[in-house]
């Protein structure tokens, strides 16, 4: 088992439990990380198509030029990462989920680092359980403001409306991207 640590005392994990539609919570497992890339880049592929869509072909190659790869790249990072708490939704004796927490520098504050839900398992509330498990588990260990970051994009709609279901405020950012001509002077 990885990502057990942080860099704060907290409290035991809780014990794997079953949420309504017949999946358990748990902490993930090194073996897990492979399924968990898999369907997390099933799940962001309409999500990064509708960022493209919003950029346009000339920055999105500019932005994202291998998408899939820095994504599977990153998502495996946070698996991996000692500084997450890392779990994991199972159904049908297989990951179907999961959520990735850091303590940051703020012993106050937590963050939902990285959240997601196979596609083939969406619409069972597996999103909102993990939400659900993280905010006990974060709150047990006596930090009292958690936030996580997703887009405002219509991709991003289905995860918004997620966390604003479960209690989230939004705080709209905007980021700007603008393509320069590279003129290099030697």
């Amino acid at each position: 088992m990885i990502n057990q640590q942080s860099p704060q005392p907290v409290p035991p994990q809780p014990a794997p439990t079953s949420a309504p539609a017949s999946f358990i919570i748990r902490p993930q497992l090194d073996a897990d990380i492979a399924a968990i890339v898999a369907f997390s880049l099933r799940a962001w592929r309409p999500v990064h198509e509708s960022m493209a869509s919003v950029l346009g072909p000339r920055l999105n190659r500019l932005v994202y030029p291998d998408w899939a790869a820095g994504q599977a790249r990153a998502v495996e990072e946070v698996c991996r990462d000692e500084n997450m708490t890392v779990w994991v939704a199972e159904a049908d004796a297989r990951p179907a989920g999961f959520a990735a927490v850091a303590f940051r520098n703020d012993p106050d504050s937590a963050e939902i680092e990285m959240i997601a839900v196979d596609p083939d398992q969406q619409n069972r509330g597996i999103g909102s359980a993990l939400l659900a498990y993280a905010f006990d588990w974060i709150s047990a260990a006596g930090v009292k403001l958690v936030q996580l970051g997703t887009g405002g994009d219509p991709g991003h709609a289905p995860a918004r409306h997620t966390y604003e279901k479960a209690g989230f405020t939004p705080l709209p950012l905007v980021r700007y991207y603008k393509e320069l001509p590279a003129v290099r002077k030697d």
